[in-house]
């Protein structure tokens, strides 16, 4: 996500803090490449062209000129800036006074709704509301079946009807059986279509009327870029909805979208979708984003995945076992699972400052490293997996053979583990996130 752009930006910006004085040529050029930057990231050329104006309109301040560090100021400038673009500040969804809270999904087919309802029912639970998926859609082949796995998946009940049922008496007999089953949230997957037309929109008009929802988010395909901007817009004209849904940006997306949808439509994005998984859904924040688009990282969100997945307690013990160098293979393998559960490695390091845009380029990004080091664990037995220096010649030809490896491979993480080991053994202090970050080299 926004790999294009960022990397684009970098080069732009790394221009800036080479000059030791700026000019208003300077600043200018710079910005006039920035805008090229935006317009092939496909944002709307009104607000690439507005963005650009007031960009340039603080950047030629006195304050800027008078820096020590003009560039530094300058990027703050556009860092400030293209906070304010996204939205400015993360904004919450509407929770009715009186439960349940009634959110009804919308957007055309093909766009990730249904998965993006599970997602927010999982993500709803998380929050520690009980949430109710409801299928709407009897239209789209498999909807239905679809809708009751992921709200299986998510830990949810799914209410629904078959084929014959009218969408609209679905969703109010919904919220019948979502009080009865005491739901605080209910999410309504109405029918989407390849493209607007009068049968869609006249359904959720009808919908919209008779259940009255406190939210109607709009579910956009990210990947779809400017045409993800144009269809918000006709929405907005016909429906009038509260937030914004944007999916698939772990794709290709090139973040047109993103920048385009609050100025065009008035709405804002309120989450991303960010992978396949149902836990893979983030609350939007704009000032994370922008940071994440600069090249800067979003360190706030690889803590929050961090605590999330890490259990402090566990952590105290592994922590005291890597000091007193008692730390096995079924430690290891425990932690994986841990760091698997904060997401995709790539997205995970793309939180990290400095690796942005111009990094990826030349950084492979082997998301199979983890599947491989825990096919080599899972392939020994216990006694190796606790005691690795009785591992020998024939013993790793056997590991190699039962993970689907190389023999090359199962050296590399014996000797890799050990060196590992070591190495903790000899820091004074050593907590948890420290080693999170080992792990993403241990390959």
């Amino acid at each position: 996500m926004f790999q294009e752009l960022t990397g684009k930006l970098e080069t732009v910006f790394k221009k800036l803090r080479g000059y030791g004085k700026l000019s208003e040529k300077n600043i200018q050029d710079s910005l006039r490449e920035v805008r090229r930057a935006l317009l092939e990231a496909d944002v709307h050329y009104k607000v690439a062209r507005q963005f650009i104006a007031r960009v340039q309109e603080k950047a030629i301040g006195q304050d800027v000129f008078k820096s020590i560090t003009p560039g530094q100021q300058v990027i703050r400038v556009v860092y400030d800036e293209l906070t304010a673009l996204l939205g400015g500040t993360a904004r919450d969804v509407h929770f009715s006074p009186v439960p349940p809270t009634l959110i009804m999904l919308v957007g055309l087919q093909g766009s990730g709704k249904t998965t993006a309802a599970g997602k927010l029912a999982r993500y709803f639970r998380q929050k520690g509301r009980k949430a109710l998926l409801v299928a709407a859609d009897i239209y789209r082949p498999a909807a239905i079946d679809q809708a009751e796995i992921l709200a299986r998946s998510a830990g949810v009940p799914c209410f629904h009807r078959r084929e014959g049922t009218d969408p609209v008496d679905i969703c109010v007999e919904a919220i019948s059986f979502g009080q009865q089953e005491g739901c605080d949230v209910i999410l309504f997957d109405t029918a989407g279509r390849l493209h607007i037309d009068d049968e869609m929109m006249n359904e959720l008009v009808r919908i919209k009327k008779k259940i009255v929802p406190h939210e109607i988010l709009l579910v956009a395909d990210g990947m779809t870029g400017q045409d993800a901007v144009n269809m918000a817009g006709q929405f907005q004209a016909h429906l009038e909805f509260d937030g914004i849904l944007l999916t698939k940006l772990d794709g290709d997306a090139r973040g047109g979208a993103a920048l385009s949808m609050l100025s065009v439509t008035g709405k804002p994005i309120k989450f991303v979708s960010v992978g396949e998984k149902l836990d893979a859904l983030e609350r939007f924040h704009p000032d994370r984003m922008a940071s994440r688009i600069l090249g800067m990282g979003d360190i706030l969100s690889l803590v929050e995945k961090a605590e999330k997945a890490i259990d402090e307690e566990r952590a105290k013990e592994f922590e005291e076992k890597l000091r007193k160098e008692s730390f096995t293979f079924e430690d290891f393998l425990e932690q994986l699972d841990q760091i698997k559960g904060m997401g995709s490695l790539e997205h995970i390091l793309g939180m990290i400052p400095g690796m942005g845009g111009n990094v990826f380029k030349n950084l492979s990004v082997d998301e199979t490293a983890f599947t491989r080091i825990e096919a080599m664990i899972r392939s020994m037995t216990r006694e190796e997996r606790w005691r690795p220096e009785i591992i020998d010649g024939s013993r790793r030809r056997r590991i190699a053979a039962g993970s689907g490896t190389t023999v090359q491979e199962v050296n590399r993480l014996l000797k890799q583990f050990s060196m590992m080991k070591k190495m903790v053994k000899n820091l004074s202090k050593m907590n948890m996130k420290q080693f999170g970050k080992s792990l993403f080299s241990f390959r």
